[in-house]
């Protein structure tokens, strides 16, 4: 279960604004995540505490297709995104590092900044209860949930290779 302050942005949200180009050169998370959002939200990185929810309305993560926009979004304590729709790109990139995205328009339509939401990944559940609502999404398939889990691709590969499993 997942619960957090939600951080709530509007639609085409692009990759430049999520980590700004300027700081390509870095590769470190705590690095990336010391940048994350700061040209569309300077208070970001003051207002954030590990384990909120960032909501956005559609597209959120078009744009180029680095994965340092969806690791400067984890490293700087976001523990979800839920969304209208997702670039497919970002989708892929942050499930691969380990950052869950759920797709749900009526949930982006009822959650409003500031709002305290919890989110149950297996069974797609997002609640709000400042209006005691409940939302759902599409669940994970449980290769994609053992992914996440794992931390990302690589966590879940590294595990999998100790445990001497080679599927």
């Amino acid at each position: 279960m997942l619960k957090g302050k939600v951080h709530k942005y509007g639609a085409d949200v692009n990759t430049d604004v999520i980590i700004p180009a300027r700081y390509l050169y870095l590769s470190d998370p705590d690095q990336l995540a010391g940048h994350c959002m700061e040209d569309i939200d300077p208070e970001f990185l003051k207002r954030v505490q590990p384990g909120d929810i960032m909501v956005a309305t559609t597209n959120f993560g078009c744009g180029s297709s680095r994965e340092h926009a969806p690791l400067a979004i984890k490293a700087s304590g976001i523990s979800c995104v839920i969304a209208r729709s997702f670039a497919r790109i970002f989708f892929r990139n942050a499930i691969n590092i380990g950052l869950p995205l759920l797709e749900s328009p009526e949930a982006v339509d009822n959650i409003a900044a500031g709002d305290e939401v919890e989110v149950d990944l297996s069974a797609g559940t997002i609640k709000n209860p400042s209006n005691g609502r409940t939302f759902t999404a599409k669940p994970y398939p449980p290769f994609m949930s053992e992914l996440i889990a794992a931390g990302g691709l690589i966590e879940h590969t590294r595990k999998r290779l100790a445990a001497g499993s080679n599927q």
